[in-house]
């Protein structure tokens, strides 16, 4: 038998554990952090076990109720939305929620409230589950002012000041993806153990990727630079190989695979969005954050995406992620693109 095989399977890095151990460089920790990320973590379960049994127990289909953004409900979204807010409001550690589905911030009620703020989208990629595709849940989190009356604008924050952010992936697997501040770090859930384990530490994005990722069925709506960088992927001018087109539709999977392989996410504005299609605070924010700890980039056509300063909660905006080199040459076609 290989008994030093079943003893390095035995010592496993759970969430849990790796998020404790986060906590002890912190003296001053309280272990509210903690708790918060635990129940975003059991959100992230129960949805996952929903997702899978989605087709036997009818859940897939509309719910006939249509949410702010005019998208048509999901039974799942309006599951996985209330058991989010659930979870966020019992772990007594939440002030303000912000939901892709609602059109109102949710204010927690004084006895139950703590001092952080979350942004989530409870279930992005919706409109893929009847086919299988992949799908998951994004949030970001942010600390209120000390001393204070929670107000819209602790959410209404650029996304330089978040705590962390992270994404949980319903695919193949079910894959936990969290950032708090200090590199990327990649979980996938144990069904065995019911535990999310440690399987990509410490994730670094390429410098420079093979792959670009876009909706060409937008491409005549597209402006000068997007069109120049696309048709640059198609056919370079240097001689190299042309870059794979790879595109899910699901802003999670199509993530994930970027920091994982490399390469660029583009969900550009154009003439039918021109201020782009992505929320800022549960979709741009959250991801850019990531993208930045794994030593990418990320741009809006005019600016870093962490330096925008959101005016609405359902705001939206055009980004630009992935390898650090594949976003520079981006961002010097929108420059050239100015000078003229």
């Amino acid at each position: 038998m290989d008994h030093a095989g079943d003893a390095a399977r035995t010592d496993l890095m759970t969430i849990t554990r790796y998020v404790l151990n986060e906590q002890t460089k912190h003296p001053e920790s309280r272990g509210d952090f903690t708790i918060l990320l635990n129940h975003i973590v059991l959100g992230c379960k129960f949805v996952c076990s929903s997702v899978n049994k989605a087709g036997l127990a009818k859940l897939i289909g509309l719910a006939g109720e249509t949410n702010v953004q005019g998208e048509e409900q999901k039974k799942l979204d309006v599951l996985s939305n209330e058991v989010f807010i659930k979870a966020l409001v019992s772990s007594g550690r939440t002030c303000i929620l912000v939901s892709e589905e609602d059109e109102e911030a949710t204010f927690v009620e004084p006895s139950l409230r703590g001092k952080y703020c979350v942004m989530f989208d409870p279930l992005d990629g919706s409109s893929n589950i009847d086919c299988c595709v992949s799908i998951g849940t994004i949030f970001g989190i942010y600390m209120i002012k000390d001393g204070k009356e929670p107000t819209l604008e602790d959410v209404l924050q650029p996304g330089r000041d978040m705590l962390a952010a992270g994404y949980c992936m319903y695919g193949s697997s079910c894959t936990l993806v969290l950032s708090t501040g200090s590199g990327v770090n990649g979980f996938t859930l144990d069904p065995s153990l019911g535990e999310f384990i440690l399987t990509h530490p410490d994730i670094k994005i390429p410098k420079k990727g093979k792959i670009y990722s876009v909706n060409e069925g937008n491409a005549k709506n597209w402006n000068g630079p997007t069109s120049k960088y696309v048709q640059k992927c198609k056919f370079p001018d240097d001689g190299s190989s042309p870059k794979s087109l790879r595109y899910i539709g699901s802003m999670v999977a199509d993530v994930h695979r970027t920091l994982l392989y490399g390469g660029i996410f583009l969900y550009p504005a154009d003439k039918k969005s021109p201020n782009g299609k992505l929320r800022v605070l549960y979709e741009v924010f959250p991801m850019s954050f990531l993208m930045e700890q794994a030593g990418g980039q990320a741009f809006t056509g005019k600016q870093r995406a962490l330096d925008l300063v959101p005016k609405k909660i359902h705001d939206r905006s055009p980004i630009f992620l992935g390898s650090y080199d594949d976003v520079e040459e981006i961002k010097a076609l929108y420059a050239a693109e100015e000078k003229e």
